[in-house]
């Protein structure tokens, strides 16, 4: 072999890079072990009778404060030097988030409020129209939001210019002379000059959330960010961090005996709107949080918000509202709102706040409050807005939050903006003690607070941060020097996230959760587990396969296995790549698909040898005659496994980076390598062992007819396709990615019936959830798309909160709260709005689409024949077809979940890849006997080439299967559903190969002959008589 000298090298280099960048794995996982010990001792020294719980939490902080202060320390000696604990952990392998737990969430940035300030809020009811269709059919096109836009507009008003709209007076950018084309350009500049400044203001804010090796990936043709934030799992401080604009807004409030009367009209109105009785407006008799009394609650049975209201209030203060008998049949807003009355005199107490409401009940308060019939009663200038929840000496959450209103005087602008502030830090109350929010702000903000402050002597300025007030001081005196602070019933920790918020800026354009994952320490557990476990045995049989199917070379193609895997783990962990549990998939996948590149080769070889030749030539020529089969088997693959790398996210694309390094570093150790180490057994006058007992006999001499029995196949075929239609009529199950919603992983103390959970949960969200079995009965994947579309703040805590009430008492402890719930419970999450689902099942069905047409194309330009190309086409058409007919049919039967997610279309679009590896070598083959049995009709030379490499098709589909089923038994539940269609995939891929791509050729183009267009373009054609 030429080049044997650069390809020693390369594999030396390669070893010694892939054992350095591995070392750094090791070292970390050795230093930490040590903490975990020490910190373990600590735990048993100072809480030997502590509960279970609270060792746990003594662990965590204690093991966080040894790593904290053992950072700098020497840990390992790299090229440069020593190498310090965080040093080492920054190049460490990194773990995806299902494999270690944390949170992955996909934002989108909108853009509708950046086209608004552009339009200096233009309050035009053509644009305000435009906008709005823009964003309803941002869901259903892979157009940009600002073509969208300019479509709409042109519709709605045709006649109109942009320029009018956008050319204002505080900006040159858009004169009012400008051609729309050229406004449209423009406004398309500064949207993605937000993207790229959003993108900038998110990464400083998570570089500043304290989180070791978290992962940020902007997508700008899309609009979306995705964030991983491995090791998190708050997921409301998550969401809350990300999510915040930074809008903060100083406003003036209303009393609540400014706004009295207009609270007493609004009840009324508001009784007349919920068709209660009109009698006179109850005496309630509620008090704030800090009124010292004791009066209990009164409710009337029927009055569950009432009621609800009461059992909030009465958990953290000492008062709760007490509404009379005579209000049982009238509808009164006390029932949801705790005004800030006196209990003894019945008049108002104006601390700031207008009362207290129930956390659960904030949707629906603010709907009723924003009512015309009940807002036209209050004030034209008011808005209300929600405080934060209280937080006590516990660190627990309070269960109510404070309602305020807000007097904006008609307009959008505060009195005085964020802009203003130039530095934000978190501190403690010199006088309380309690952390707070310390601002400075420019000359020019300093001057407005001090009028704002003179203003309101005596009265309450709200703190507004995205439109939650998260305090409303009252104003002893003028403040000037343009110093402040924003104190609220804050821990350190959202003091901490607020100063950073507000140091790292506003977004230029609002970022939201369209899809969001939540991955628990046990699943990921799991996860680690089932991968480590599939991967070691499928290694073990592999292994074992190779040495009794091929003898000493078996020897030979396992040594490449073990440097393509070496050599994956160390290109991996070099890029910064992060290993998923679809990631291990592939690892599993890449031991199967590794050692086909040496099936391929020992097979010609083993040829070569029946033929009569020596064991040199027999080599040579073996080697070099399935060099193209190889190629192309791995081209097309690696086709497949890029536009999967391109339309996938998370763990999906992590699967595809795998895959495309181990194609990659295959090829390499499978031909080079496995060449090179062949050749030093040569040189030393040895010679390897291709034949066993079995593989000497089996799969040679083979005729069958397959041509012959073709009409067989197409009936087949002809049933598999209407099968396929019948697949479409009765459905499929579409995982929450695809069709939008929430799923919860929930784990059950003991088992469950899945109908009476189904039941109970019907009940509490008002619609039937899809709920599947995981595992075992005691857990259960639970989808739901109550309030999927509601995108105001805390949501997703009332849904978690209709779920636990769903399950609470026949199937969780009655007495099991929310923080239990989330912490014991629920494993995992997982979220995606109606708009990303569209974009990703968009996105499957255009990677499935470029993946058939790539690869047909491929086999156009190899072999010069568009009846190859059509085989093609049918036969991976017949794979995707005969899989998707086994999730529809099968989706009822099988006891684990069947769903069209991105790990279904990563497998199919693998099988894609996969399934020309037999095609290819079979087409080669043909292409290579039209050549060589010149005037042979076109049946006996494809039963020919299918006879002849029959041991290659079974052998290539049987390492990989094996490696599949291994995977679908002990991988996990993550990779299972992936592993499934994998094994349909490739077990019917066999079955198109011989007898639906091959017999195609026969039957298209008449009696020209295979090949002919390979054949009329060189003018030499070859004419070798058939060997035997």
């Amino acid at each position: 072999m030429q080049l044997k000298g650069l390809v020693r090298f390369f594999t030396v280099l390669l070893i010694l890079y892939s054992i350095y960048e591995l070392s750094f794995t090791w070292v970390v996982r050795s230093h930490e072990n040590k903490m975990e010990a020490k910190a373990n001792q600590f735990v048993s020294a100072n809480f030997p009778n502590a509960d279970s719980t609270t060792k746990e939490l003594a662990f965590k902080e204690r093991l966080k404060r040894l790593l904290d202060s053992t950072k700098d320390e020497t840990v390992h000696y790299g090229i440069q030097g020593p190498i310090s604990y965080q040093q080492a952990k920054e190049n460490e392998l990194n773990l995806g988030l299902d494999l270690q737990g944390g949170i992955n969430v996909t934002m989108e940035v909108e853009l509708s409020g950046l086209l608004r300030s552009m339009a200096n809020n233009s309050k035009d009811p053509n644009f305000l129209k435009a906008l709005e269709n823009a964003n309803l059919r941002k869901a259903n096109s892979n157009a940009d939001f600002v073509t969208l836009f300019a479509e709409e507009y042109k519709k709605i008003a045709p006649n109109s210019r942009l320029a009018s709209l956008f050319a204002t007076a505080g900006q040159d950018k858009i004169k009012i002379t400008d051609s729309d084309n050229k406004v449209i350009s423009q406004i398309r500049q500064e949207a993605n000059d937000a993207f790229d400044r959003t993108f900038r203001v998110l990464r400083t804010r998570i570089d500043q959330f304290g989180v070791a090796q978290p992962n940020i990936n902007p997508d700008r043709e899309r609009g979306i960010i995705t964030v991983e934030l491995p090791g998190i799992q708050d997921q409301e401080r998550v969401r809350k961090y990300l999510q915040s604009s930074a809008n903060l807004q100083f406003w003036e409030v209303y009393n609540i005996s400014e706004i009295a009367p207009s609270i007493g009209k609004a009840d009324e109105a508001f009784n007349s709107l919920m068709g209660g009785k009109s009698v006179k407006a109850p005496e309630a008799d509620t008090t704030t949080a800090k009124t010292d009394t004791t009066t209990s609650a009164d409710t009337s049975k029927k009055d569950t918000a009432a009621g609800r209201l009461s059992e909030e209030l009465g958990q953290k203060t000492a008062a709760a509202p007490k509404v009379k008998e005579d209000t049982a049949s009238r509808k009164t807003l006390w029932q949801y709102i705790s005004f800030m009355v006196n209990p003894q005199t019945g008049q108002p107490v104006d601390n700031g706040q207008i009362g207290l409401v129930a956390i659960r009940d904030t949707g629906i308060v603010r709907s009723y409050l924003e009512n015309p019939a009940v807002s036209s009663n209050f004030p034209a200038d008011l808005v209300w807005m929600y405080g934060i929840p209280e937080t006590n000496k516990e660190n627990k959450k309070a269960n109510f939050v404070a309602l305020y209103g807000v007097k904006t005087k008609g307009r959008e602008k505060a009195p005085l903006e964020g802009e203003a502030v130039v530095e934000a830090r978190s501190d403690f109350n010199p006088t309380t003690g309690q952390p707070e929010v310390s601002m400075k702000m420019n000359p020019a903000g300093a001057r407005t607070w001090a009028d704002l402050t003179r203003a309101n002597k005596g009265r309450f300025i709200a703190i507004v941060l995205d439109n939650i007030v998260y305090s409303a001081p009252r104003v002893n005196d003028v403040i000037e020097g343009g110093n402040s602070s924003i104190s609220g019933s804050f821990t350190p920790e959202e003091s901490t996230d607020l100063s950073n918020i507000l140091k790292a800026g506003k977004l230029p354009a609002p970022a939201k959760i369209v899809q969001e994952q939540v991955v628990g320490p046990t699943l990921g557990k799991d996860a680690i587990h089932g991968g480590i476990m599939s991967f070691a045995i499928s290694f073990i049989v592999i292994f074992i396969l190779m040495l009794v199917y091929y003898n000493t070379s078996g020897w030979v193609a396992n040594i490449a296995l073990i440097l393509n895997l070496l050599f994956t783990i160390g290109v991996l962990t070099g890029l910064g790549a992060t290993l998923t549990a679809p990631g291990i998939a592939g690892l599993v996948l890449t031991i199967g698909m590794a050692v086909d590149t040496n099936v391929l080769i020992y097979e010609r070889i083993k040829e070569e040898l029946t033929r009569g030749k020596n064991y040199q030539q027999a080599v040579k020529d073996g080697y070099h005659r399935s060099l193209p089969p190889v190629l192309d088997g791995h081209i097309t693959t690696l086709l497949t496994a890029i536009i999967l790398f391109s339309f996938g996210l998370g763990p999906v694309k992590g699967f595809a980076t795998t895959q495309i390094i181990g194609l990659l570093l295959s090829l390499f150790c499978g031909i080079l390598v496995s060449r090179w180490v062949t050749d030093i057994f040569t040189r030393r006058n040895h010679h390897l062992t291709y034949f066993t007992g079995i593989s000497r006999s089996i799969f040679q001499h083979a005729n069958f007819k397959i041509i012959e029995k073709r009409k067989i196949a197409y009936m087949i075929s002809l049933l598999v396709l209407l099968l396929g239609i019948g697949a479409f009529i009765h459905g499929f199950d579409y995982g929450v990615e695809f069709k939008g919603g929430r799923s919860y992983i929930v784990k059950f103390d003991h088992t469950v019936n899945v109908e009476k959970v189904r039941n109970d949960l019907e009940k509490a969200f008002g619609e039937s959830p899809v709920i599947k079995t995981i595992g075992g009965n005691n857990q259960l994947d639970i989808t739901t798309a109550y309030l999927i579309d509601d995108t105001k703040p805390g949501v997703d805590s009332i849904v978690e909160n209709k779920l636990l009430d769903g399950l609470k008492g026949n199937h969780l402890p009655a007495n099991l709260t929310y923080q239990q719930f989330d912490q014991q419970h629920v494993l995992g999450s997982t979220k995606v709005l109606p708009t990303i689902s569209d974009d990703l099942k968009k996105g499957a069905q255009w990677a499935t689409f470029w993946s058939v047409l790539i690869i047909a194309i491929y086999i156009f330009i190899r072999f010069r024949d568009w009846r190859y190309s059509l085989g093609t086409i049918v036969s991976l058409l017949h794979d995707v077809l005969v899989t998707l007919i086994v999730f529809s049919f099968l989706k009822d039967v099988v006891p684990f979940p069947l769903e069209i997610d991105q790990h279904f279309i990563a497998a199919v679009l693998t099988v894609i890849g996969f399934s020309m590896n037999d095609t290819v070598v079979i087409f080669d083959r043909i292409r290579e006997y039209s050549k060589q049995m010149v005037g042979a009709t076109k049946e006996t030379i494809i039963n020919k080439a299918i006879n002849d490499t029959l041991s290659r098709t079974i052998m290539t589909s049987l390492t990989v299967f094996l490696t599949l089923l291994i995977l679908f038994l002990v991988g996990g539940e993550v990779t299972r559903g992936f592993a499934f269609a994998m094994l349909i995939g490739v077990a019917v891929g066999i079955y198109s190969s011989v007898f639906v791509a091959a017999p195609v050729l026969v039957d298209l183009g008449g009696k020209k002959v295979l090949g002919e267009d390979f054949i009329s373009s060189h003018k030499e054609p070859v004419k070798t008589k058939t060997t035997a």
